[in-house]
């Protein structure tokens, strides 16, 4: 008997001047309308769908259908970031016991359209960056010219005439 009146125990502060039975009532009152907020929140966080990167547990758990695809290990973030941009919910898979460990992408089937449009758009920033000349090189090269250059001497010679 004891644990059931402990575990049932609520506090509850009010400020008041004057403690009376209405303001005791009023301040019961907006405890409950607090709970039944806080239950309807948890019940709707409960209900909704997550977007976006999840863990494959969540997305077969939407019952769509999942679809995967491998992809290489270089920059995943750079793929999150257009799969984002696309709305495309995915969850990525990593196989460590294949040395390099290998990468793949989960995502459903009704979003096949926009993932394949974001994973287009992902090979194609990668080979941009490919074909892309290094900056060091490039900085290395002009070093390496102006280093070859004859340096500019300039003498100063003040003369004067009576």
């Amino acid at each position: 008997m004891q644990e059931e009146v402990t575990n049932r125990t609520v506090n509850l502060a009010i400020s008041t001047t004057k403690l009376t039975g209405r303001t005791i009532m009023k301040g019961l009152r907006m405890y409950l309308n607090h709970r039944s907020k806080v239950k309807a929140k948890k019940a709707a966080a409960k209900n909704e769908i997550p977007h976006g990167k999840q863990t494959v547990e969540q997305l077969v758990g939407q019952n769509q259908g999942v679809t995967s695809i491998p992809i290489a290990n270089t920059e995943l973030k750079g793929f999150e970031r257009v799969a984002k941009k696309y709305g495309v919910d995915f969850a990525i898979r990593k196989d460590a016991s294949v040395e390099p460990p290998r990468y793949t992408v989960f995502f459903k089937a009704r979003d096949e359209a926009a993932l394949l449009a974001a994973y287009k758009e992902y090979t194609a920033q990668t080979l941009s960056k490919q074909k892309r000349p290094s900056v060091r090189k490039t900085l290395n090269k002009l070093i390496s010219r102006t280093a070859s250059t004859p340096k500019k001497t300039r003498e100063k010679h003040q003369e004067r005439d009576l």
